[in-house]
């Protein structure tokens, strides 16, 4: 294979193969996040052409949301069972057959079916306990450095593509414009398929920073005990008061990010006269700046306090959401904004990652996660809903602004809860 053959060759040059690992990932992340990132700025062309509103439209992404979380604890013991390049592979392939299909709606509920049920379900399976699988299967030592950059591409990709999008749409209509993320999905997959292995043993290594290799547990039982599995860990995690706190300060974390900012800020931004493109441009700004926060984040977890960590990302944010809608939305006032939200946008995932880990051990780390990410798309999609309902039904984003900002003040009081020393419950 491929892999194996890459493996020796870095391996003769003292590169460990994790490296290799992380970019393929990192590269499906952004690829993939970027799927879920697109729909946002289809919201006005559909609106324009079919007359749908924009509560109905949010309801189908909406959906998109909720099942990208909703997958994320199935999907850490599916790739337990099945492995990692089984799993992405077959995601890979549902995304792009549903964005491939999406030129051909013509009702609601397709829209619903396609952008809601299937890119939802598809995304989920790779979405952020992908980057905490590899950094715990991979990696001992960079541990924190890995997830921070695995969750940055997660973030970022939901971003950076916007502004090539709106140009597409504004020039070439909303249906081309699909076409180059199905592309990118195809060559992904090609890129996976050859090197994307699931356990360093796979390539006869020890994982950076071990110096005995870690051979892999036999892959047994059926999909329905992968499930039960992960509903097995919910039972006995959900008994500690540290699993909800971080779980409620998640779906604070999403409500404010995913099914807010990258679902509404371009018709937002229209409200004040901004054009699309201008707006997607902010968006992608916003993401590059999280490329440096959330990769700092992971430098800083390895460091210092993560509850710490966690207040100040959550306090800092919930202020930028307060102010966003006072600022005029000027040259100045939105380069403010994207500056200072863009370094938070996505910071809180490698604090709470190590945090479950300490709580709840290395070995259900990601299914654990895996649950809380769950909670950070159910925020989202309630703020995704409730944003559009927000619009349709008062003519104005604001209150959807200003809950928003609130509860991210709360959700810093609520993480400093949290403790190091809390018991941890019994294995599964």
């Amino acid at each position: 294979m491929a892999s194996d053959w890459l493996a020796r060759y870095l391996a003769a040059r003292n590169v460990h193969y994790g490296w290799v690992i992380v970019a393929v990932t990192f590269l499906t992340s952004l690829v993939m996040s970027g799927a879920v990132g697109l729909p946002g700025a289809f919201i006005l062309p559909l609106s324009h052409e079919f007359g749908w509103d924009t509560a109905r439209i949010s309801g189908a992404l909406a959906i998109r949301l909720l099942l990208f979380g909703l997958m994320a604890p199935f999907a850490a013991a599916l790739i337990e069972r099945y492995g990692m390049r089984v799993i992405m592979l077959s995601a890979i392939a549902l995304v792009a057959f549903s964005l491939a299909a999406a030129p051909f709606m013509t009702q609601v509920w397709q829209l619903f079916v396609l952008w809601g049920l299937l890119v939802g379900f598809g995304t989920g399976l790779t979405a952020l306990v992908l980057g905490a699988t590899v950094a715990n299967r991979w990696f001992t030592q960079r541990r924190g450095l890995v997830l921070g950059v695995l969750t940055a591409a997660s973030a970022t990709g939901q971003l950076v593509f916007l502004p090539f999008v709106a140009a597409l749409i504004e020039a070439h209509g909303w249906r081309l414009a699909l076409m180059p993320s199905v592309i990118c999905l195809v060559i992904v997959a090609i890129i996976v398929a050859l090197f994307m292995r699931d356990r360093p043993s796979d390539v006869g290594l020890p994982p950076l920073g071990d110096t005995a290799i870690v051979t892999a547990r036999n892959a047994s039982g059926s999909p329905v005990a992968a499930i039960a599995r992960a509903f097995t860990t919910l039972r006995d995690v959900s008994k500690t008061g540290v699993f909800w706190v971080l779980f409620g300060t998640f779906f604070i974390c999403g409500l404010s990010t995913n099914g807010l900012i990258q679902t509404h800020f371009i018709p937002f931004c229209a409200d004040f006269g901004i054009g699309s493109v201008e707006a997607a441009s902010t968006l992608a700004l916003m993401g590059l700046f999280d490329v440096a926060g959330t990769i700092g984040s992971g430098y800083l977890s390895d460091r210092y306090d993560s509850r710490w960590l966690l207040f100040w990302y959550y306090g800092l944010r919930g202020l930028a959401l307060l102010w966003l809608p006072f600022s005029g939305f000027t040259v100045v006032g939105l380069s403010i904004f994207t500056v200072f939200y863009g370094l938070d946008w996505i910071a809180t995932v490698p604090p709470t990652v190590k945090l479950a880990a300490l709580n709840f051990g290395r070995e259900r780390a990601a299914i654990v996660f895996g649950w809380i990410f769950t909670g950070h798309q159910l925020g989202a999609a309630v703020s995704a809903f409730g944003a559009g309902y927000s619009r349709s039904t008062f003519l104005s984003y604001l209150p959807a602004f200003v809950a928003a900002g609130g509860a991210c003040l709360i959700a810093a009081g609520l993480v400093m809860i949290v403790k190091r020393g809390e018991t941890k419950p019994a294995s599964a």
